[in-house]
């Protein structure tokens, strides 16, 4: 029996080829992170070759023109901080790598940042390898991967360095809450800082007490405190802000750069800045989260409980509603 004929190959036109990887913006307000200005940009292979005035620039043949005219033209976003496909206390998130990417890229994200966090026990690598295994068939945008320091041993130090020479992981997120999964101490701190001065790597950290959580966790439960509203009832905004200038000493000590994962509550914001001043703007970075610049606390007493639900993360969002202003200004300085 004869093959079956195949089926003809489709070719894209030299010209529509061009078309597809040669791009030129004119006429927009080019917006960057050190000014604004009245530019064209010309972008090939997916890169940005010029940014200047039409007069100065001959566009070559073949380029698919895009007239920007009264709009603005910006780099796309990089979004540091995201968890698609976590599995966490029995559930998963929503979004994985697939429909989240999709989203940041509709939104004008371009790259992404995720998070490796190893269970306690478990090789760096083999989880970074399981997490690049997750991502690399769906992601439709550009990302990393910070990886989680969950536990501590002489392993894990060798592993940061193979990750940090080898992988491109150039990040390690520390936990000061989560006591019992993924907690570490002062001491385990301080190694981890060290190693990341060592490597030339950025540390992170979530700024909890999490001793002092599960303390708070047990009385609320035994009075019958259930809902939504325990939640930030167990980690009061002094309970962040002393991990956060914890956290800032710890750093300094080692001489190691850190980045203070999402700062929710007016304390440990004044935290983070007092440390910089302190320490002269160097080294110590801190990050807040949309949702604490659009929304408060007063919703977890909302008599709706799936509501007020919906607002729990961990630092919680803060009941004084004046919370989002204060940061929006404090991260403006």
């Amino acid at each position: 029996m004869a093959s079956p004929t195949p089926a003809p190959v489709k070719k894209v036109p030299i010209h529509l080829q061009s078309a597809q990887n040669r791009l030129y913006i004119k006429r927009g307000h080019v917006v960057n992170h050190d000014g604004m200005q009245q530019a064209d940009v010309y972008i090939e292979d997916g890169t940005v070759r010029y940014v200047g005035s039409g007069a100065d620039f001959v566009v070559p043949g073949g380029c698919r023109t895009i007239d920007a005219t009264g709009k603005l033209v910006m780099p796309g976003g990089i979004d540091p901080h995201t968890h698609f496909q976590l599995e966490f206390g029995g559930t998963v998130s929503v979004d994985d790598f697939y429909k989240g990417t999709k989203a940041a890229v509709a939104g004008g994200t371009t790259t992404i940042l995720d998070f490796v966090l190893p269970k306690k026990g478990e090789s760096l690598l083999e989880a970074y390898d399981a997490w690049r295994a997750r991502a690399d068939p769906k992601v439709v945008c550009d990302y990393g991967l910070h990886v989680g320091i969950t536990w501590w041993s002489k392993s894990v130090r060798d592993e940061m360095r193979i990750l940090c020479q080898e992988r491109g992981v150039n990040s390690f997120k520390c936990f000061m809450a989560y006591k019992g999964l993924y907690q570490l101490n002062d001491s385990e701190l301080y190694e981890v800082f060290e190693t990341c001065k060592e490597l030339g790597a950025v540390a992170m950290v979530h700024a909890e007490n999490g001793d002092i959580i599960a303390k708070n966790v047990t009385k609320l439960l035994t009075e019958g405190v259930t809902g939504p509203e325990g939640h930030e009832l167990s980690r009061s905004e002094e309970v962040e802000a002393e991990a956060t200038n914890r956290a800032c000493v710890i750093a300094h000590q080692a001489h190691c750069p850190l980045y203070v994962v999402h700062v929710m509550s007016k304390s440990a914001g004044i935290e983070v800045a007092r440390a910089r001043r302190r320490y002269n703007g160097t080294g110590i970075f801190g990050e807040t989260l949309a949702a604490a610049l659009g929304t408060d606390g007063t919703h977890y007493y909302d008599k709706c409980w799936h509501h007020a639900a919906a607002h729990v993360l961990s630092p919680p969002l803060r009941p004084d509603p004046t919370t989002p202003e204060f940061l929006m200004k404090l991260l403006a300085q």
